[in-house]
């Protein structure tokens, strides 16, 4: 694919977006109010609050001027948490992840209430641009190892602690497998995907009972979540979806095709030998003994974690069409992948992009790095 025709693939930076949009979803004056009454903001005024163009399903963000100060605003839990759970696990996400020094510092904590049904979290607002792919591909292993050697703490929870992160990751991904019947693929991309869940099924199986090694990964590592700061760190910004897990699953979702196309500010189609270079550069960077241990791990994790990113598709070419659900404040669950839940251009960027996923082409191209010969495992 021709890097010059990425702009035209998705949701580019000066691309309109409804003025009315986030305002309507934010109440400004509420969040002025709650953020006075924190200590070290209690001088903050409702001028001070400058909502961000929407990148995301599931946040917006509004700055804190003159603090470098971000407000993180959860729209819905993609963990299916009550709005004050959802808050609590991103606080912890944050406070753990902060530690390695490639993630925002947490300022404070606003609790779910009316007029903020989702809380809304304060943290360092990062002065960085975005990663600039392959060039940028060793600032984010960098960054990765760093918080994959992290300590573990002696308590994990709110975290999510999947001892067995192929177990983990194949609980997701049959509940959205759940959804394939209902969104309307093609004969051949359903086929491709059920091949891969073929392998995935009887994979866990033969794996079962064998020890993995287990980290602080970040999960959610698509390039767009990353800034690249002045000192050419890269910083993990959207840290939601922390858990206990494999490292091979922030390495493959930070590489996988679905992840350096999904956003057009890092858009790139990596070459299989700059994919490798990654891992090579990643695997550099840890203990020997460690990266022993790892390297068997990391092409099923990869295959895994494309599964888990295509059924998501799947399940979210379905639910997205549904209602925005109310009073998140009070509910159990705060999942919502309602396409009333953000903005339109938003949502018009992230069915174009779901549809290439989905399509059979695409799909057998992202099978070809572990199909193919030579395969990704040979190389690294």
């Amino acid at each position: 694919m021709d890097l010059a025709l990425a702009p035209m693939l998705g949701l580019r930076a000066d691309m309109p977006q409804d003025p009315n949009t986030l305002t309507q979803r934010l109440d400004l004056d509420a969040l002025a109010s709650a953020v006075a009454e924190l200590p070290n903001f209690r001088d903050a005024a409702r001028t001070d609050l400058e909502p961000l163009r929407v990148k995301g399903l599931a946040h917006d963000h509004v700055a804190l001027r003159g603090r470098g100060v971000l407000l993180r605003v959860p729209k819905q839990s993609q963990f299916a948490l009550s709005a004050a759970e959802n808050l609590a696990y991103q606080a912890a996400c944050f406070e753990r992840v902060s530690a390695s020094g490639h993630g925002p510092c947490l300022h404070g904590v606003i609790a779910p209430q009316p007029r903020i049904p989702m809380g809304a979290l304060l943290v360092d607002h990062i002065d960085g641009r975005p990663p600039r792919l392959p060039q940028d591909l060793a600032a984010l292993a960098a960054c990765m190892a760093r918080v994959h050697a992290l300590p573990p703490p002696r308590e994990r929870p709110p975290l999510a602690d999947h001892t067995d992160p192929v177990g983990g990751a194949m609980a997701e991904i049959e509940a959205q497998a759940g959804f394939l019947d209902d969104a309307g693929l093609s004969i051949e991309a359903r086929a491709e995907i059920e091949e891969e869940l073929t392998w995935a099924r009887a994979y866990r199986g033969e794996i079962a009972g064998a020890e993995q090694p287990v980290t602080l990964v970040l999960t959610d590592t698509h390039p767009g979540n990353f800034l690249i700061d002045k000192q050419g760190r890269a910083i993990i910004v959207d840290l939601e979806k922390a858990l206990y897990g494999s490292p091979g699953t922030d390495l493959a979702h930070a590489t996988i095709y679905s992840s350096t196309t999904w956003d057009t500010d890092t858009w790139a189609d990596l070459g299989l030998e700059e994919v490798a270079e990654f891992y090579r550069h990643y695997l550099a960077l840890l203990s020997p003994e460690f990266a022993q241990r790892l390297r068997p791990w990391l092409v099923p994790l990869r295959r895994i974690t494309m599964l888990r990113a295509i059924t998501w598709c799947v399940k979210w070419q379905v639910l997205h069409q549904a209602g925005r659900q109310e009073a998140k404040h009070t509910a159990t669950s705060t999942e919502d992948w309602s396409a009333e839940n953000t903005d339109p251009a938003l949502i018009a960027h992230v069915a174009g992009r779901v549809a290439e996923y989905l399509s059979a082409p695409i799909l057998h191209r992202m099978r070809a790095e572990w199909l193919g010969t030579p395969g990704l495992e040979e190389m690294i």
